[in-house]
């Protein structure tokens, strides 16, 4: 008995022992938490309960020339409310006319309302969700409903705001203004005007607010202000034009469906300036739609076909190996050079013509001649001529993705005893629509390259905080004299020339087409031809105004692809509703309407109208935007019913009209 009372001790000891030395561990770790990592487990314990919530910023908006808006940050704010703050008779007595306030803006009844925030309560939730995505005004309106209007603390109110971009112009120049896409790793991207400025001028100051977790994985506000407000960024003022813009995007998106074509770039840029008026890229989808896939002005090097016969021409005249007048053997359409055959579109070819009609008729076989007859033993010569034109070198625009000019040289891997005769003519080389719609506009400018600009100033409110001017990149790329002869063939180009098609003697233009192949190193070429159709030049002729490119690649082959057809008259189409719809010369005052067959009556009409300024045309037929600006340009008030063609027109044609007289047009 003794034996087991003594065992019975033993091992009471043995427990009382293992206790107190738990006693002591938990004591020990209590200590330690409390002297030693107490910092540490407060500041997570801190940290899983209250969290800094970042507030983004509003972005600055983005306005065209004249100070319409083309992109802006909208504030949307979710309403949520929190059923457990409320006291029991706060609740009950605002309950009632709070529903009845819901009611007025939710369409539900009051009874239904009651109901759910009841059982928001009854369930102590403090997250329900009153209103989502909505604006500012109707935020304004909730905040001050019944209850909610007593605030965070007494009324239980929980405001989540956010930003959405909007684009009031839609889809058009959206890419070249920008946009923010997200992809699926969380990157980042902004295109355009957007990410070109958007870190310095766009983005703003993010704010700070604190939130506490109330369980279920949701945050809630702790005050219902900002621990830091968030500051806007600053406004960026553009050089796009809207109605120009709008002009260019119509223009192209037309011919691209006519001719279901891959896709296809505009852009419209001020001579003296370099101010980019107008720049569209438009990509075809696979369910046939056209928007704004990418930017093809400014990222698509490619080659630029007989457009290039510009540069190649300037080169040989700066340096005097031909002149004007000197004349070229074309052949009979068909010549070798170093074992390959260079061929004219011409069947049967033009035979001896001169420098000046070989640009006009666009002779591949004349500037193959001309470049390697007189660069082939010192091809550096040529080289270092388009290299002062910095056409080997991006224009350093601050759109992000420029693409990169190729310019071969011996020793390059695309270099052969062929590569002078090809770039001639525009091949075996590269430049993207922008690079050489900025040749183009230098000889506009009498010499003068400027470099293309996109913004003109930023503003916060209506402070500038910086301004951007004209920048040169060359005073002058050739001499007076070889500047008015290409000036001079230009003009001819389209009177007599590849693009006579497109010629008006009421307006003048100047430019050059090129037609080149794409993908020709492909074995299914010949079954399939793939071309990219190009027109760039300027407007007026004389005292030119604006310079404009237009490249449209992979036109159906079935209905043409020749750059006079394909992209000159989106070019002509440009030009001449630019100056209806701001006149610059007195004679401008007519709309050439391209592909219509109402071409041969309005033609008639413009003959009339010159003598008779008083007399109403015939508008029936007529697209409705083209017939608002012929009509307003007469000084009439025009009323329409809306898009389409014209279907009727109030006043008779060839009636006497009086000055602000009403038309009513109405639209089939």
């Amino acid at each position: 008995m003794a034996t087991n009372e003594k065992n019975i001790l033993t091992r009471l000891y043995i427990v009382a022992g293992c206790m107190f030395l738990f006693a002591v561990a938990v004591l020990f770790k209590l200590c330690t938490i409390q002297f030693v990592d107490g910092d540490k487990y407060r500041n997570l314990a801190e940290k899983r309960t209250i969290k800094s919530v970042t507030i983004p910023a509003n972005r600055g908006n983005v306005y065209d020339s004249e100070g319409s808006l083309l992109a802006t940050s909208v504030p949307k704010y979710d309403i949520r409310f929190d059923a457990v703050t409320p006291t029991s008779k706060t609740f009950e007595k605002y309950l009632k006319p709070l529903c009845d306030s819901l009611h007025e803006f939710g369409g539900k009844p009051s009874s239904y309302y009651q109901n759910v925030l009841r059982k928001a309560r009854a369930n102590k939730n403090r997250y329900h969700l009153i209103a989502r995505n909505i604006g500012y005004s109707d935020y304004i309106r909730l905040r001050n409903f019944p209850l909610l209007g007593l605030g965070a603390f007494k009324g239980g109110l929980i405001v989540e705001q956010k930003t959405k971009r909007e684009h009031p112009m839609g889809g058009i120049a959206e890419r070249t203004i920008g946009y923010e896409r997200i992809d699926d790793q969380g990157h980042v991207t902004r295109p355009g005007i957007d990410g070109a400025f958007g870190v310095k001028y766009l983005r703003g100051t993010n704010g700070k607010r604190l939130k506490q977790n109330i369980g279920k994985g949701q945050w809630k506000p702790i005050a219902d202000y900002n621990q830091v407000e968030p500051k806007d960024g600053y406004d960026v003022y553009t050089t796009i034009n809207v109605n120009i813009q709008d002009i260019a995007h119509h223009a192209l998106l037309k011919q691209l469906e006519y001719y279901d074509a891959e896709h296809g770039t505009v852009i419209v840029m001020e001579v003296e300036t370099g101010e980019v008026k107008a720049i569209s890229n438009l990509g075809k989808t696979t369910n046939g739609n056209y928007y704004e896939k990418l930017n093809y002005a400014v990222g698509e090097s490619h080659e630029p076909g007989s457009t290039f016969k510009l540069m190649a021409l300037v080169a040989a005249l700066e340096d005097k190996v031909v002149d004007t007048s000197t004349v070229i053997d074309t052949k009979r359409g068909m010549k070798r050079f170093y074992g390959r055959s260079i061929y004219d579109s011409h069947h049967g070819g033009f035979g001896k013509i001169s420098v000046a009609r070989a640009m006009e008729v666009s002779s591949n076989i004349a500037f193959a001649t001309i470049i390697d007859d007189n660069y082939s033993k010192n091809p550096e010569k040529f080289i270092n001529r388009l290299k002062s034109w910095h056409l080997d070198q991006p224009l350093g625009i601050p759109i992000k993705g420029e693409g990169k000019p190729m310019i071969p040289e011996p020793g390059h891997s695309k270099w052969s005893r062929n590569a002078l005769p090809s770039m001639a003519y525009g091949y075996n080389l590269s430049l993207t629509p922008l690079q050489t719609l900025t040749f183009y506009n230098a000889i506009a400018n009498d010499g003068v390259m400027v470099k293309p600009r996109f913004i003109y100033s930023v503003k916060e409110l209506n402070t500038p905080i910086e301004t951007f001017h004209k920048e040169v990149i060359n005073e002058q790329i050739c001499s007076e004299q070889t500047v008015k002869e290409v000036q001079a063939i230009l003009e001819n180009v389209v009177k007599r020339g590849t693009g006579k098609s497109l010629y008006n003697p009421y307006f003048s233009m100047a430019g050059k087409t090129g037609t080149a192949q794409t993908e020709y190193w492909m074995a299914d070429w010949k079954d399939n031809k793939r071309y990219i159709s190009t027109f760039a030049g300027y407007f007026p002729a004389v005292n030119p105004k604006y310079s404009c490119i237009v490249v449209i690649h992979k036109p159906s082959t079935k209905k043409g692809f020749y750059g006079a057809d394909v992209s000159g008259p989106v070019f002509k189409r440009i030009a001449q509703k630019i100056f209806t719809d701001t006149p610059i010369v007195d004679e401008v005052n007519s709309l050439q309407v391209v592909d219509k067959p109402v071409d041969e009556e309005f033609e008639k009409f413009y003959e009339t109208a010159q003598k008779y300024k008083t007399i109403m045309p015939k508008v029936v037929g007529l697209p409705v935007m083209d017939a608002v600006a012929l009509l307003e340009n007469l000084g009439l008030e025009v009323e329409m019913d809306g898009l389409g063609d014209v279907k009727s027109q109030s006043i008779p044609e060839g009636e006497k009209i009086k000055e602000n007289q009403k038309v009513v047009l109405k639209i089939s």
